[in-house]
């Protein structure tokens, strides 16, 4: 948290992120929205107030222009991240609950104060989208409605294992995404980029030593740790 408040974080890395970000989102979102009429889904379901996909689309249309989804590029983890989200929505939509706290929450609880200092690191107003929470008038208040919902579950002993499962394995999807990136970062950052002349200030800048996924990779297993002590109950 203290080396992301420093602000190093560079335009391609946020750029490469958002990508990922949205290709996870949309699959998350999709899923949630088919299934939102399922017990395991309902009460947790807050579209107005947390959907994150238009935001993104924003977000990618600033950096990349109006054909923003042709030059889309996102690592096989990122894919992988994506097939298991379409997998449980078809197939055990209870689970997507796990998926939505993680990311949902984290991104709740860090919005603000990761798009401030994200605005500051890349010198620009737009392109922030994705860190604004316009439904959500009190954070605080809306997770504690959250997780009052997400209890609200009804659950047997064997789904609530299964839930608690699927967060360890939320955690580890996102550990994979930012490995890929890392890997992709430091052989591509030419192509993501091709479309501006920013490019990264220094030839070593890779994701592990960004402070914005030092402080994502910190939130997703403070959430995760939450997520098991509540489905442990």
């Amino acid at each position: 948290m203290l080396n992301y408040q420093k602000g190093q974080i560079t335009l391609p890395q946020y750029k490469l992120l958002l990508c990922s970000l949205y290709e996870i989102y949309k699959a998350l979102e999709e899923e949630l929205d088919r299934n939102a009429s399922h017990p395991g889904v309902a009460p947790i379901y807050f579209p107005q107030e947390l959907a994150r996909l238009e935001s993104l689309e924003r977000d990618l249309e600033h950096f990349f222009g109006p054909d923003w989804r042709k030059k889309i590029i996102t690592p096989a983890a990122t894919q992988r991240y994506e097939q298991r989200l379409r997998k449980i929505g078809r197939e055990n939509p209870m689970l997507l609950v796990a998926h939505a706290y993680t990311r949902y929450l984290g991104d709740l609880s860090g919005g603000q104060v990761l798009g401030k200092i994200t605005q500051k690191s890349i010198g620009r107003n737009e392109g922030l989208s994705f860190f604004q929470f316009p439904g959500v008038t009190s954070p605080h208040r809306f997770k504690q409605l959250y997780r009052s919902r997400m209890n609200s579950i009804e659950l047997t002993g064997e789904e609530r294992e299964a839930v608690l499962e699927e967060a360890g394995s939320a955690f580890e999807f996102n550990i994979q995404v930012f490995d890929d990136l890392q890997k992709m970062l430091s052989f591509t950052t030419e192509t993501v980029d091709q479309s501006q002349a920013n490019v990264v200030n220094s030839p070593t800048a890779m994701f592990p030593s960004s402070p914005i996924m030092q402080f994502t990779m910190g939130m997703c297993v403070a959430l995760v740790t939450v997520g098991m002590g509540i489905y442990a109950l």
